[in-house]
């Protein structure tokens, strides 16, 4: 399990201000909410949720969601302190959503487009099965549709509740990359703070354009657990969304304001431009294409029949 620090924000409600775990400087909340949960002093990108994440990047009223009935079955039966229904029930009430990614239609900017979401705030974004299915089921929508995927992608890491059916996901977004891939489909993911663990090491790093905010935690392990595995001082900046644009993994480190019409703009891109054509037939290497499709039916038949329940 990865170590990912956990941001406290402190608000006085009586003055409504806001202050900055980064530079410590203080600022009315108004001003923060405006500036999008972005730190005025200093840059500090804050945490947000799924819901309002979706509400700054797609068209006003243009988000339709999808595939909200889906649970997971406890495959395990998983008790700790508490048992997993209970820890989901809990995840539930204090995030309003039922799953930790948000999945459905919109618009950015007047580009159609599927939308995939993660929530940190949902038991830190861990990967479960239903995760998976969602994404998976958001992937073959895009690749039927022709429509882009947009992926925002934070998370933890696989979800220790659900053991190897949550590693599992991890082959399964991957191969739903595929899907994308064989129907020359655009991807796109957005890494946001902090994004770890088996999402990092599968879907989210296997888009088209891959892109992160400011300061965010891009690592596999966390800094802390490689430092006292390895007994070594780490690099400067080391899992910083600078630091992978340094060494080669993203394409872009964009600012929360500057996001949405930098999306909009690698849609129209990837899409064909204002014209709507065909997106660019040369921009997929043969090593992505053929393996999502073949055998992989029945696999992911059994598997959401067996682990996942509509209500």
């Amino acid at each position: 399990m990865t170590d990912v620090t956990v941001e406290v924000t402190r608000l006085n409600a009586e003055v409504r201000r806001w202050t900055c775990p980064k530079c410590r400087a203080d600022a009315e909340w108004e001003v923060f909410a405006a500036n999008l949960k972005v730190c005025p002093s200093c840059g500090f990108h804050a945490r947000i949720g799924a819901r309002e994440r979706i509400a700054q990047l797609a068209d006003a009223g243009s988000f339709t969601e999808r595939n909200t009935a889906l649970r997971t079955l406890d495959p395990l039966t998983f008790t700790d302190l508490e048992t997993y229904p209970e820890r989901l029930r809990e995840a539930q009430a204090a995030s309003g959503l039922t799953e930790a990614i948000v999945t459905g239609d919109a618009a950015i900017e007047e580009v159609p487009c599927m939308l995939a979401v993660m929530d940190f705030g949902f038991m830190g974004g861990s990967m479960g099965s239903v995760v998976g299915e969602k994404l998976w089921r958001a992937a073959e929508t895009a690749a039927t549709e022709r429509l882009p995927l947009v992926a925002v992608c934070s998370s933890g890491g696989a979800r220790m509740q659900e053991g190897i059916i949550s590693l599992m996901q991890m082959a399964k977004t991957s191969m739903a990359v595929d899907v994308l891939a064989e129907a020359r489909t655009p991807f796109i993911s957005i890494l946001v703070d902090p994004c770890t663990g088996g999402v990092v090491a599968s879907f989210a790093t296997l888009a088209d354009i891959c892109v992160a905010e400011p300061g965010s935690l891009l690592s596999f392990s966390g800094p802390r657990v490689i430092r006292e595995t390895t007994q070594e001082m780490l690099p400067e900046g080391f899992g910083s969304a600078e630091r992978n644009l340094e060494l080669g993994h993203l394409d872009a480190v964009i600012p929360r304001g500057e996001l949405r019409p930098r999306i909009a703009n690698y849609l129209r891109l990837l899409t064909g431009g204002a014209s709507g054509e065909a997106g660019i037939e040369s921009r997929l290497p043969a090593a992505r294409r053929g393996v999502a499709r073949r055998g992989l039916g029945a696999v992911r038949s059994w598997f959401h029949w067996r682990f996942v329940r509509h209500e």
